[in-house]
């Protein structure tokens, strides 16, 4: 399986996918770069890797600069894209692969075994060239064999426009909302829960931003950080009012447990921390990535339906979480996902038409 190392949220996606190709008899190969790679080497320490070219993506300073700075850096994603295509070619002869699952890694696709796309922007939202963002994209994902999409068709939905369109020739399947996650009834030990993630320097940006306005808070405060190292670590400090146990990140149990502990999450509205959160059925309080479209676009959505208020960072403080009173909260979507008819298309038929386990690369 190939997640983009864009943030954390392609990779912890995938986890349930890799978990359903190993209870459905197959054998998984991860492959990846950066942050995403390491921390799915945390979850499966027992499955094979291969490291991918890295995008090398990182985010402007000034959100105002998203769009220049991505333009800017395209000549090094698509070097990324024309290295991983070879590379994916490669793994394919060697590792006798029967199929490819990419999560948004553009580049990792093959004419020889059927080759899946998850994405949740079938639409890409640029501004005033979404238009053509969005054309490029489907462009390229019409080149696989089938795109999975972690949403439900019909309304209501958590993705809006980025996931839906209107008269399309692309083999899609909505996977419902896709989560790691399990919702648990635990005894609440945390006030707030402040979780990071996302391409520098904004990680980092809002770290320092949200260190700074702790100490008005009154409470105890459970923060995480988002850096993956070596090992966990685990830090208590008094920030005036507040208790703060620092973590520089969390696997999925320990992460599941802290969410469902938690009164209130703080954190950007990535696609796939909101199917997290749906999923745990939680409060929440969204920071957009300063600049990112997708974000803005998904943070303002649930703001007008009335579930999760937001606001800029530049402008946020922590009496905004006042305002979370007021809303209803992110709500679970009933569904079911069938992962053995789901992966049939990798399924090798014998001589007795019968199938056989195959190899994955996700």
């Amino acid at each position: 399986m190939a997640p983009l190392n864009w943030g954390l949220g392609h990779a912890t996606r995938c986890i349930p996918i890799i978990n359903a190709l190993l209870v459905n008899g197959h054998t998984p190969i991860i492959a990846s770069d950066g942050v995403a790679l390491s921390l799915l080497q945390k979850e499966f320490p027992n499955l094979e890797f291969a490291e991918l070219p890295s995008y090398k993506i990182k985010y402007a300073k000034k959100g105002k600069n998203f769009k220049l700075k991505m333009i800017w850096d395209s000549p090094k994603i698509l070097k990324a894209m024309a290295n991983e295509k070879k590379q994916t070619k490669k793994l394919v002869k060697k590792l006798k692969l029967d199929g490819i699952i990419s999560d948004n890694r553009l580049g990792v696709y093959s004419k020889k075994v059927p080759s899946i796309f998850i994405t949740h922007q079938l639409n890409v939202l640029t501004g005033n060239t979404s238009w053509m963002s969005s054309k490029v994209h489907q462009k390229i994902i019409s080149k696989y064999t089938e795109c999975w999409v972690p949403d439900v068709k019909s309304k209501p939905n958590l993705s809006g426009r980025l996931g839906h369109i209107k008269n399309s020739n692309l083999n899609i399947k909505y996977l419902g909302p896709l989560s790691r996650f399990n919702k648990t009834n635990s005894t609440k030990k945390y006030d707030l829960m402040i979780l990071l993630s996302g391409p520098e320097p904004q990680r980092t940006l809002l770290e320092e931003k949200l260190l700074a306005e702790i100490p008005t808070y009154i409470g105890q405060v459970l923060f995480v950080k988002g850096v993956i190292e070596g090992s966990q670590q685990k830090e208590n400090k008094t920030l005036g009012n507040a208790n703060v146990t620092f973590y520089n990140f969390m696997q999925s149990e320990g992460l599941q447990n802290a969410i469902s502990e938690s009164e209130l999450i703080l954190c950007r509205s990535g696609y796939t921390t909101i199917l997290d959160l749906a999923k745990m059925e939680k409060k929440a309080f969204f920071i957009p990535t300063p600049g990112q479209y997708e974000q803005e676009y998904l943070a303002k959505r649930l703001h007008k339906n009335r579930l999760v208020p937001y606001a800029k960072q530049e402008e946020f403080t922590l009496k905004d979480l006042e305002k979370v009173t007021k809303y209803e909260g992110l709500k679970s979507f009933n569904s079911f996902l069938d992962y053995s008819g789901l992966f049939s298309a990798f399924s090798k038929v014998n001589e007795n038409s019968e199938p056989t386990s195959s190899t994955l690369s996700i």
